[in-house]
Parts: C-alpha cells; sequence; structure tokens
C-alpha cells in the first residue's frame, strides 16, 4: 500500500506536504500511481487518471512534482478516485497541475506472491502467437472487474485487447520476458495462415 502518513519534518528537514522539492527524491525508485485529472470541486479535488486506486487512500504521501504531499481527503472508487492534495487548493491550483504524476516509492509497496507483478512492470513486453509469430507489445495492462486486460500494440494493425488468462494467454513468463497469446481462441488471424499478418504487410522475394 502506499507509505504511511507523515508528520514533522522529513530527512531533509522540510516538513511533509510543503511546496519545497524534497532533496534527493529523483534518485528514488518511483512507481506511478495515476495523473491529475480534471478538478472536481472548488476545494481543489480532482479525479485521477489511470488511477491504481487501491494506493490512493487518504493520509497517504503521494510525490507530485518532486514535492512530497499527503491525500487529504478520498472518495470514489479505485477505478475513479477522486483526491483533494495538501497544498493544492482550489481549481486553479488544480488545472495547473493536471496531468501531472502522482508516485509513491517504490520500497513502499507490499511485497507480491510469486508470479504476482506489478502492471508497470510489464509494458514493455514482446508478444507472440502460441506459433511463434510475433504479434506486437504489451502497452498496458487495463483493470477490469471481471479480469485484467492486455493491450498489445501491433505495427500496421489496431491494438488488440488480450483477456489476461490462461486460455488466452497460455505462456506468461516475465522473467524470460516470453508472452504468447492465442490467437485461435481470440478469434484473430494467425500470420501466416493465409490471412494477413497482424504486424507490417509481409514480402516476397520474387528474384
Amino acid at each position: 500500500m502506499a507509505t504511511d502518513p507523515q508528520s514533522g519534518p522529513d530527512a531533509s528537514g522540510a516538513p511533509a506536504g510543503s511546496d519545497a522539492p524534497v532533496p534527493g527524491l529523483d534518485a528514488v525508485p518511483m512507481y506511478a500511481l495515476g495523473r491529475i485529472g480534471k478538478a472536481h470541486s472548488l476545494d481543489g479535488s480532482f479525479g485521477v487518471t489511470k488511477p491504481k486506486g487501491e494506493h490512493l487512500v487518504q493520509g497517504a504521501i503521494v510525490v507530485v512534482a518532486g514535492v512530497e504531499r499527503e491525500i487529504v481527503r478520498r472518495s470514489g472508487t479505485d477505478a475513479k478516485p477522486i483526491l483533494r492534495l495538501q497544498g493544492i487548493d482550489g481549481i486553479d491550483a488544480v488545472e495547473a497541475m493536471r496531468g501531472t504524476d502522482l508516485f509513491i516509492p517504490r520500497a513502499s509497496l507490499p511485497e507480491l506472491d510469486d508470479e504476482e507483478y506489478w502492471p508497470d512492470d510489464l509494458v514493455g513486453l514482446p508478444v507472440r502467437a502460441t506459433t511463434g509469430e510475433p504479434v506486437g507489445t504489451l502497452a498496458e495492462v487495463l483493470t477490469m472487474p471481471s479480469v485484467d486486460v492486455l493491450r498489445v500494440e501491433r505495427d500496421g494493425a489496431v491494438d488488440l485487447l488480450v483477456p489476461f488468462h490462461r486460455e488466452a494467454v497460455p505462456v506468461f513468463d516475465v522473467e524470460g520476458r516470453d508472452v504468447a497469446i492465442d490467437l485461435v481462441f481470440l478469434d484473430e488471424p494467425v500470420p501466416g495462415a493465409g490471412d494477413a499478418p497482424a504486424g507490417p504487410a509481409a514480402t516476397t522475394d520474387e528474384g
């Protein structure tokens, strides 16, 4: 979960939640929890885009543009959280920071069980068909009510949305960087099986 609320000064001597950037934070590995979205009310509350809502709890400390700020109000749902941060008051202040990332130090994240991974750590993994042909790159893990969904970017084709369960993704080896999806199960054309490939158009050598 997010870091515990802090009271008093941090290691640099600056009070947590002050507007002064904390020295050394730029060297701390961070985990993105979402971005500041549209203002939600006159008091400086705002919606969060692409949230990891389970970490955005009242009292937690998040890092915004190098500044530690306490979440002083939390409402909404994990999928659509609404926050108010210490020191960001009013619509104008929210609009000035709209699009800014919310972070927590990675060291504050809870330990994961075997075969569990943080979604951000999966971005960039190559994705292939179970028959071996390259399909694309894992671009995002979407959290849905019933099952997580992998968004796979493909060259020359629209993104492919793949339900993250064994039938659709029979191979998922993060350490080995090997992710295989079953295109037949997904009712997608299999490259080399008589349909147009999911990637760039194939060329033939007529020489």
